[in-house]
């Protein structure tokens, strides 16, 4: 989907700050959430991961930039769990100012009115699956991507959307994470690594040299001849 999360490629956020020595947890509150996040499956809020992913995308904007790591993360299960029935908008704000939050206070989390059905639990463990039609391409084919957006959840990134490159990897059939995500099955889908020359995803003011690979499902690809 086109939303805030989609920063990949995207320029003005300054440098990437590598802290030195870093802890896996920067307070006591976040791994309470990594712990919600983990029992989320068992008490019935979510099936998989992808749909995770979709309810952290689906979070305030301005959150999303503001809000540490672990805060998108409380954001995206309060979502999830608005929204399959486990609590309530109301519930969660209550035990917000019980515990000495205010009412007034920014929420991340936007659960939707109509959301998507929980679907069935992943049929195997891990994402690789296997399928029984051949790949529709091979190493050294040159492949476009879309060039649209999609309405929910994607691993296409909005920088490489109507770019040329070429396959360097096939890597079989993995779990589809755009209807994996809205409980629509898993659709197992060849996955391949993709080629891109930087100054095709970014212009001629783009580092010599540059090339970035992508991991990128098979719908999200047709061949390049055939775009005019």
């Amino acid at each position: 989907m086109d939303g805030i999360h989609d920063l990949g490629g995207k320029q003005g956020f300054g440098p990437v700050v590598q802290e030195a020595d870093e802890p896996v947890f920067h307070a006591d509150w976040e791994p309470k959430v990594f712990t919600l996040v983990l029992a989320s499956v068992a008490i019935g809020a979510r099936n998989n991961v992808d749909q995770f992913r979709h309810a952290v995308e689906r979070i305030d904007p301005v959150a999303y930039l503001t809000h540490t790591y672990y805060g998108r993360w409380l954001g995206g299960i309060e979502n999830l769990l608005v929204e399959s029935g486990v609590l309530s908008r109301a519930e969660i704000d209550a035990r917000y100012v019980a515990c000495g939050g205010r009412a007034g206070d920014s929420v991340a989390s936007r659960p939707s009115p109509n959301p998507d059905r929980l679907g069935a639990a992943p049929d195997d463990a891990g994402a690789a699956r296997s399928l029984q039609h051949a790949a529709a391409f091979a190493v050294g084919d040159a492949v476009v991507t879309q060039s649209s957006g999609a309405v929910g959840h994607t691993r296409l990134p909005g920088y490489a959307r109507g770019r040329r490159g070429h396959v360097v990897a096939l890597h079989g059939g993995w779990v589809y994470p755009d209807t994996h995500a809205h409980g629509c099955g898993e659709s197992p889908q060849h996955l391949y690594t993709v080629a891109f020359e930087g100054e095709e995803l970014w212009g001629s003011d783009c580092e010599p040299g540059l090339v970035v690979h992508l991991d990128l499902f098979e719908p999200y690809l047709k061949p390049a001849r055939a775009v005019a």
